[in-house]
């Protein structure tokens, strides 16, 4: 079981490792964040904290953000073609309206979910995976709406021995960036439905 803990024990050793075999490091790193989010293992941000401890800010964030989307894809493709599809023909007219709200601001909620990084990463995809979103939109909100808190973790990672927690990375600074994302995020939804309603209201 992965934890900071554990990570911060087998600290030099890592390093050492990526040291000595960067890109096959780089590879197992990759591997074993897929597997964590495919099958909602919580270390993702554990993972994260690691990779800007082994490979710097830049590039720890950057491939957690690789391994996280894909990862979040798999799983994401699964529970649909497992029982998205199903729903969605069981339940087509009880899903009209629903399906035609994930249609117009389907893109907003997938990155405001993200950006407030509250609700858990395997609910996110789960429920994603049953709606009508298109994969190409699922993939790159999920990794636009990542990133800043790829960053973050990463950032973390590189005073990986001061932090007890992952509660302990969150400052009131990074908590009001989040903020000010999830605002940013919520703006184009607003606007679109009071466009929305005044062309109701003319028609």
């Amino acid at each position: 079981y992965i934890t900071l803990e554990r990570i911060q024990e087998r600290s030099i050793c890592l390093q050492q490792v990526v040291q000595e075999r960067y890109w096959y490091s780089v590879i197992m790193y990759i591997f074993i964040y897929i597997l964590s989010v495919t099958f909602s293992l919580p270390a993702a941000s554990i993972l994260t904290v690691a990779g800007g401890f082994l490979f710097g800010i830049v590039y720890g964030a950057l491939y957690a953000n690789i391994a996280a989307t894909i990862g979040a894809t798999i799983a994401f493709l699964i529970v649909r073609h497992l029982i998205g599809k199903t729903i969605q023909k069981r339940y087509s007219a009880q899903l009209i309206r629903f399906n035609k709200e994930m249609h117009h601001y389907g893109t907003n909620y997938l990155l405001l979910v993200h950006f407030i990084a509250v609700i858990p990463f395997f609910i996110v995809n789960t429920l994603a995976g049953l709606t009508n979103i298109s994969t190409w939109t699922f993939i790159w909100t999920t990794s636009a709406g990542i990133m800043p808190a790829s960053l973050v973790y990463a950032f973390a990672g590189q005073q990986l021995h001061t932090i007890e927690s992952v509660k302990d990375i969150f400052s009131s600074n990074i908590i009001l960036a989040f903020l000010l994302l999830t605002i940013m995020a919520i703006i184009p939804t607003v606007f679109r439905r009071i466009r929305h309603m005044k062309r109701f209201q003319k028609a």
